[in-house]
């Protein structure tokens, strides 16, 4: 629109492309510096959950807890890469341990996996911006790499959503337990 304006009027073109580079500079600069600081803040914050889920840092329950806690609703441990990763492992939580809760955490609902979710989403669709290593790096992945990625990744998460796994076997010491409160 600005640009359209100045055509129309009597203006220097150096000071056209000043006004026109500044703005569009000024707007992707902020952009850049939005997309940083999502990624900064969500990546701090999935490798902080993943450290709890991994090597039990944070209050977390570590690995061990973890697989357990991953066998007893039917999952094998998913190695995420990157944001469409991210959402892989966000829906399968969601589907899987959060399904028919209330939104909010506090009740063991899905509000940080759909918030997870919703940043990777973004982040797939905008891209890395300016001040990424992808950039830094000049790494760029193949389109057909990246679509045939989502589509493997949204077969498996069908195929994870919809089995319903045997339960674990239990323990001698939950079976006599269990015989034990079925006879009192």
């Amino acid at each position: 629109m600005k640009l359209a304006m100045m055509e129309k009027q009597n203006i220097p073109a150096a000071l056209k492309k000043a006004v026109v580079l500044k703005g569009r500079n000024k707007e992707s600069t902020m952009r850049d510096m939005g997309l940083l600081v999502l990624r900064l803040i969500t990546g701090g914050l999935i490798a902080g959950h993943g450290a709890q889920k991994l090597f039990g840092w944070f209050g977390g329950s570590g690995l061990k807890g973890t697989a357990a806690i991953f066998e007893s609703i039917g999952l094998k441990p998913l190695h995420p890469l990157g944001p469409m990763g991210t959402m892989g492992a966000m829906v399968m939580a969601t589907a899987k341990a959060h399904w028919g809760k209330p939104i909010w955490a506090s009740k063991g609902g899905a509000e940080l996996p759909l918030t997870y979710i919703a940043t990777a989403l973004a982040l797939t669709l905008t891209g890395p911006g300016r001040f990424s290593l992808d950039r830094l790096c000049g790494i760029r992945l193949p389109r057909a790499l990246v679509i045939a990625a989502a589509l493997v990744e949204g077969v498996l998460l069908a195929i994870g959503i919809t089995s319903h796994p045997a339960p674990p076997p239990t323990s001698p010491v939950e079976r006599q337990a269990a015989t034990t409160v079925a006879t009192s």
